[in-house]
């Protein structure tokens, strides 16, 4: 919950009008609250939280793994969403379906509740991401990964259309976060 706090705490301010945010952050929490208790799996894996291509070393034929210093125990879902929804590479569907169908043979784990859980990792990972990108452009003057926030709208998008579990998700963003502004570059 922590982590999706920052698309309320950053995007938020620069996409709605002040007299408008109070009531919708509210409305947004309980349905972030209900998303994390709708998830399966425990928090027993080793989970990077920073999981993607950049971070991904070959070395001595090997894939070596960098940049680990917020890694926590968490969902076993939390890092595929990571690697396969990353807003920095855009990948067909058919390799994201490659990669998680390869991940779910080896791990041999309940394909429905790692589905249900990678769905909503996937989406509150990328609003946070959102959330992130904003604050980098606000407080340290990155302005660079503004452009990537649209793309990142797309995959949320593209999970929130075909699951029923985020009915009420998709309905609140679709009120307040119009076409335009998903695709709106901040400055």
């Amino acid at each position: 919950m922590i982590e999706t706090n920052l698309f309320l705490d950053w995007y938020i301010p620069k996409v709605i009008k002040k007299k408008n945010r109070i009531k919708l952050i509210r409305k947004l929490k309980i349905v972030f609250i209900k998303l994390l208790s709708n998830l399966k799996n425990s928090n027993n894996t080793f989970v990077h939280r920073d999981f993607h291509v950049s971070n991904l070393m070959s070395y001595r034929n090997k894939i070596g793994v960098i940049d680990n210093q917020d890694a926590v125990y968490g969902n076993i879902a939390y890092d595929l969403a990571s690697l396969i929804d990353d807003v920095r590479y855009k990948n067909s569907n058919k390799l994201k379906d490659k990669i998680y169908y390869e991940f779910v043979k080896l791990k041999k784990i309940n394909l429905i509740d790692f589905k249900n859980d990678f769905e909503i990792l996937s989406v509150l990972r990328n609003l946070k991401i959102i959330g992130i990108f904003t604050r980098l452009s606000v407080r340290d003057q990155k302005d660079n990964y503004l452009k990537l926030i649209p793309y990142a709208w797309n995959l949320i998008e593209s999970r929130i259309n075909k699951n029923k579990n985020f009915k009420e998700l998709k309905l609140i963003l679709d009120n307040h976060f119009s076409k335009k502004i998903r695709k709106l570059k901040l400055k």
